[in-house]
């Protein structure tokens, strides 16, 4: 059985703006905040793992052939630290070093019989991704962007007496949506951001 991972990362749904509202000259908050070089901030966040499970139909000594899905998804926590570098007026490079706690819950069925059997495998994670950040012009108080980048990962929970063991590490790309809103003293940034595991996790 191939497992890929399917990592999803959701900060903060966007919320929807006014469409007449970027036609509004208004006073701009903090107007030179993208003319720095270098940003530090911070990321907290909900985030749902999955496994893409591919069934091989396998027939065991008992003459029994289990299955495999995810039925449900558990949300897990993500904290991290954002550093950004200015590169242009659109362009920003980011690195995101980020811990994510979280879990996922599996249940086996064999096929004949209907039998089920429940685990779960908690999963505690540091990503890295690196990012490139491609922003429109502002209007007023708020900045659309995209991100797409690549990310590494590596499991930080012990993997003693686990019923599935998963490579310790992880690979894959990722892509998202965001929005800049400048407050008076800082940025805030909902972000929707989907990842996906390029490496086959069944070890």
């Amino acid at each position: 059985m191939v497992m890929r991972k399917i990592f999803l990362l959701v900060i903060v749904l966007s919320a929807l703006s006014d469409p007449t509202y970027g036609q509004q000259q208004k006073l701009q908050n903090r107007p030179y905040a993208d003319h720095k070089i270098f940003h530090l901030g911070f990321t907290i966040g909900v985030h749902t793992q999955d496994l893409m499970l591919t069934q091989s139909g396998h027939t065991d000594e008992n003459g029994e052939v289990w299955f495999s899905e995810i039925p449900s998804y558990s949300p897990g926590f993500s904290v991290g630290i954002i550093t950004d570098l200015y590169l242009n007026r659109f362009m920003n490079l980011r690195a995101i070093p980020t811990l994510h706690l979280g879990s996922k819950n599996l249940v086996f069925k064999e096929q004949a019989s209907g039998e089920t059997f429940k685990t779960g495998l908690r999963n505690n994670y540091v990503t890295l991704p690196l990012q490139v950040k491609l922003a429109s012009t502002r209007i007023n108080n708020y900045r659309p962007y995209l991100v797409a980048g690549t990310y590494g990962s590596i499991e930080l929970a012990s993997r003693k007496n686990q019923p599935i063991l998963l490579k310790p590490y992880d690979y894959g790309v990722e892509i998202g949506i965001g929005c800049d809103f400048y407050l008076p003293y800082f940025n805030l940034c909902p972000e929707l951001k989907f990842c996906f595991g390029l490496n086959d996790m069944l070890e």
